[in-house]
């Protein structure tokens, strides 16, 4: 009977111990692994989009540092980097990979079915083969899709709209990135309608030449252009600013962040919301929602934008209907 008792007690005292211990240990933080085809952001030139997702973060009671951890890759529009970027977070055994480039979210893809992977893209992602649909995922992507080529025709009769005298206009993109079937063919149809000529001016990545590129414009009379979104033109959309007024020519842009470097003027999803809502998608995933039952998201909210400095700057008088329309005027 003796022996029994003390065997009972060892037995308890051991799982009293093992127990006890297991409690005294740290929880795991989650860490997040980020990747972007952007230059890294510094005080002296923030990335307000990219600003937006940490901020949707904190709004949902993250705190770097104190209850996740965040391992940042920025490309600078070296898109080569991205799949070794991807490669590095995989190791550090990431909870959940964020990408806002097609190239980050293709390289996760093809790198892991097991880690979540959140995406913030302007492509359709059913299209692109990221999702089997929509509604239902499936496999470890979702996220939010900004329906940037759907809103091309869009953009173009805006510009039209302002500048109704335009009537060749220049597509500035890059046509070895990963979006050459849509980046200047998707303005084709609009173009037609609004019987206005185009006149692709594409850049060569990493080194693009911009002054060479705004000469190809002048001279095939180019009186207007339509800066792309791709990771060439978002590195340097203050130098194509630059260019556009230094050539005086009317400038249209698929994100608003453009204008703010000092085109003339924008129609997208609103980008930074994007990223706000990429946060919710990271917060259900670490609480254990899994991609394949989490909807991909199209943007609700869309702005049109007008840098009126600009404007004045290059001898242009917008419209009042247009800037009535407006849902930001940079002054």
């Amino acid at each position: 009977m003796i022996k029994k008792t003390f065997v009972w007690l060892l037995v308890t005292f051991f799982l009293t111990t093992v127990s006890l211990a297991e409690a005294q240990q740290p929880a795991r933080i989650p860490r997040i692994g980020f990747v972007s085809n952007r230059v890294s952001p510094t005080p002296a030139t923030p990335d307000l989009f990219v600003d937006a997702f940490w901020q949707g973060l904190r709004k949902l009671d993250y705190v770097e540092g104190k209850n996740v951890l965040v391992d940042r890759r920025y490309s600078e529009g070296k898109d080569d980097l991205i799949p070794s970027f991807v490669a590095e977070l995989i190791q550090l055994k990431v909870d959940v990979i964020v990408s806002g480039t097609i190239r980050g979210i293709r390289a996760a893809k093809q790198a892991t079915k097991t880690i979540p992977i959140v995406m913030i893209t302007t492509v359709d992602p059913v299209a692109a083969g990221l999702v089997d649909s929509l509604a239902h995922p499936g496999g470890n992507i979702t996220g939010l899709t900004r329906l940037t080529r759907e809103l091309s025709g869009k953009r173009l009769e805006l510009l039209k709209e302002v500048v109704p005298r335009i009537s060749r206009v220049g597509v500035l993109w890059n046509p070895s990135g990963l979006t050459t079937d849509t980046s200047f063919t998707s303005y084709e149809a609009a173009a037609r309608a609004f019987k206005v000529q185009l006149q692709s001016i594409e850049l060569q990545a990493p080194n693009p030449n911009f002054e060479s590129a705004f000469r190809s414009a002048t001279k095939g009379r180019v009186n207007a252009i339509i800066a792309g979104s791709g990771a060439v033109t978002i590195s340097y959309r203050k130098t194509i600013a630059e260019l556009a007024l230094k050539n005086r020519m009317p400038s249209m842009c698929e994100r608003s962040d453009f204008v703010e470097a000092g085109c003339l003027m924008s129609y997208s999803a609103d980008e930074a919301e994007s990223y706000r809502r990429a946060a919710i998608y990271v917060d259900k995933i670490l609480k254990g929602r899994t991609p394949a039952d989490l909807p991909v998201e199209q943007p609700m909210k869309f702005e049109l934008v007008f840098n009126l400095k600009t404007a004045n700057q290059i001898g242009i008088t917008i419209p009042q209907w247009p800037l009535m329309k407006a849902d930001r005027v940079i002054r």
